[in-house]
């Protein structure tokens, strides 16, 4: 079954970030994720947006949580962690019917 990280945070050193991308985009290929959402751009319906919103979907939680806890992750994530906050990053089962 198919889960999918999706990502809220606020980019706060654009040029640092801009490293993060191209190294992530490596590793989800490594576990066979495809980003659906990547935006910078997103419209508020309700509430007060993020800079970035993500959502990448994983072919099962297993692969989920091996890209997260892959030590070259844990090395990029510190990119992440360096050039944004207010990060809430949740993993969400597919809904079958």
């Amino acid at each position: 079954m198919s889960v999918y990280f999706i990502n809220s945070y606020d980019i706060t050193d654009m040029e640092l970030f801009q490293q993060y991308p191209p190294k992530v985009a490596v590793l989800l290929a490594k576990y066979g994720a495809e980003v659906l959402v990547s935006d910078t751009q997103v419209k508020a319906i309700e509430g007060q947006p993020r800079t970035m919103h993500a959502i990448i979907k994983f072919p099962s939680e297993e692969a989920a949580l091996t890209c997260y806890n892959d030590p070259e992750y844990q090395e990029v994530r510190k990119i992440r962690l360096q050039s944004t906050t207010n990060c809430t990053m949740v993993l969400a089962k597919e809904f079958k019917k």
